[in-house]
């Protein structure tokens, strides 16, 4: 009989790496085959590197930040709709349960979903086009979000004496740049050309944009943007409408959570499905095999894809182009363009930790430092930035 003490209890990071390759699928990737940071450092005695990789985005600056930045709605407009923090969360819980279903390492997925989003700058999608326009405009490079979140975790967030950045892992990083959506571009980065994103990489793009299709419905209806009718001509909107309305009869608030909670079942069903076949169709046997894979793996069936574009073109037409909708990607636009415009024309308005003065700075370099003051701008923070420009009775 074995006696059971304190130390038999506690699992050490070697412990919980051998867990992983017991547990997980062949093509997981594993802990402890990471291909490490690009400043070494010693392990940890009782996590795992992405485990690390995930407490350090948790504690940053930047993550901070999404709690006031749009995803649809301006947060001036209510304390309901979801904001970049909430949608964030939301992605993570959803990409975990994917990961967990086949086998996948949940703690790289959870890492790569709250560090996602940590580049988009205030008034959501509005803004980071303003931005992209802003720049082009000057002869540069575009605004790219994926990129400004790779800068942010391994440049601009200051946290340890010995490097700039977090000092992620190479497969968060790879994850972070690479993240594709319909919203979202991947960032091209020579170091990092050759390598594509692992299986919980994949489940991550798929996870944002289930999310977000599906939660700006719920904001949608609650805005009153859209109703119960401007949806009844899609497929899965019927499905769900149709599964919901053989229960017990409910007020119209639950009735809208659970079609929406449906909606995602049935989204998550054909996605864990469809993935698994691919992958029994492919028969990897490492994490290997899948960075050198360019096909997408973890995708919905061609059915699933056709319902989802579908309502996805009724979001386009019914909710993003309401006139409510319009007015505030109107504005947002107009305030980042006027503080870019403001700082171009006399950078000395913006602190010294930003603008350097005891140093040279080109045309170009200026107009980069602008942008990405301004990305790092919350929506609330831009919004009391401007009217203290503009408004001759406001505090400087």
């Amino acid at each position: 009989m074995v006696t059971l003490t304190f130390e038999n209890y506690m699992r050490k990071r070697e412990d919980i790496e051998a867990l992983e390759e017991s547990t997980l699928a062949p093509y997981a990737m594993k802990s402890n085959q990471s291909t490490g940071r690009e400043h070494e450092e010693p392990p940890h005695e009782s996590r795992t590197c992405y485990q690390r990789d995930r407490d350090r985005i948790v504690h940053c600056e930047a993550f901070r930040k999404l709690e006031y930045k749009t995803q649809v709605f301006v947060i001036i407009e209510g304390d309901y709709y979801r904001t970049r923090l909430t949608h964030t969360i939301e992605v993570a819980q959803i990409a975990r349960t994917t990961g967990r279903n086949l086998r996948l390492n949940e703690d790289l997925i959870e890492a790569i979903a709250l560090a996602h989003d940590l580049g988009h700058p205030p008034f959501g999608h509005a803004g980071e086009e303003i931005l992209n326009d802003l720049l082009k405009e000057k002869g540069l490079p575009g605004f790219n979000h994926n990129h400004r979140s790779y800068e942010i975790v391994s440049k601009y967030e200051k946290r340890y004496p010995e490097f700039d950045g977090l000092n992620l892992t190479r497969e968060v990083l790879i994850g972070i740049l690479k993240h594709k959506t319909l919203y979202d571009e991947p960032a091209v980065l020579e170091k990092f050309t050759n390598e594509g994103p692992s299986l919980e990489a994949q489940v991550v793009d798929i996870a944002d944009s289930l999310a977000y299709l599906n939660h700006d419905v719920d904001d949608g209806l609650t805005s009153g943007c859209i109703i119960e009718q401007d949806l009844l001509e899609n497929e899965l909107w019927q499905k769900a409408l149709k599964k919901i309305k053989a229960k017990p009869a409910m007020s119209p608030e639950i009735l809208k959570y659970q079609i929406v909670k449906e909606l995602i079942d049935m989204q998550v069903k054909d996605l864990l499905t469809a993935s698994y076949e691919r992958l029994k169709q492919y028969g990897f046997r490492s994490s290997s095999e899948i960075r050198r894979c360019i096909d997408r793996i973890i995708d919905f069936s061609p059915e699933m894809m056709k319902h989802r574009n579908h309502l996805q073109n009724l979001l386009n037409k019914k909710f993003y182009h309401h006139y409510r909708v319009e007015r505030m990607t109107s504005k947002a636009r107009r305030i980042i363009q006027d503080l870019f415009n403001i700082y171009k024309n006399n950078p000395n308005q913006l602190p010294d930790k930003i603008y350097p003065r005891d140093r040279s700075i080109n045309e170009s370099e200026k107009y980069k430092i602008i942008a990405n003051h301004i990305a790092s701008m919350t929506d609330r923070y831009a919004l009391d930035e401007h009217k203290k420009f503009f408004d001759p009775y406001e505090r400087v």
